[in-house]
């Protein structure tokens, strides 16, 4: 057997596993909302800028377009987004949090320090944690720039 082939000597198998397990570790904290993670990524993206496009949604949580319609959709028939059309260019969509929407950030405010909290055995120091970020905002910019 090839050795690059095995599992464990895989970067983006750990990758993957740690998203979905960080995912499932979320469920518990956003139920009680009424959110799934997704929906949870869109209302941070609009609860630090209201009133964005759909695109520039999509950017920002590095989505297609054709994933991040469903899921405002959803979002609206909920009460959470408006979604209206754009006046001087009908192809575009602007996403606007309603009072429901907005709501909602303030019972979401403690769920950051409840998951430093459920990975607090083993989360790493400040500076391995900046690391890290690093790490993976540079694969992430890599990746993009290679679409």
């Amino acid at each position: 057997m090839y050795s690059q082939l095995k599992l464990d000597n895989q970067i983006c198998f750990r990758l993957y596993t740690a998203s979905r397990l960080i995912t499932q570790a979320y469920r518990p904290l956003l139920e009680p909302l009424g959110l799934t993670y997704p929906q949870y990524l869109v209302l941070m993206v609009l609860w630090e800028n209201d009133h964005q496009l759909v695109s520039d949604i999509s950017k920002r949580l590095v989505l297609e377009s054709n994933t991040i319609t469903p899921l405002l959709q959803r979002m609206e028939s909920e009460g959470l987004v408006v979604r209206t059309k754009g006046t001087a260019d009908k192809r575009q969509t602007l996403v606007s949090l309603t009072r429901k929407g907005i709501a909602l950030q303030d019972q979401a405010k403690d769920i950051p320090d409840c998951m430093t909290a459920a990975f607090s055995d083993c989360t790493p120091s400040q500076e391995e944690a900046m690391v890290l970020v690093h790490t993976l905002d540079s694969i992430i910019k890599y990746l993009k720039n290679n679409d």
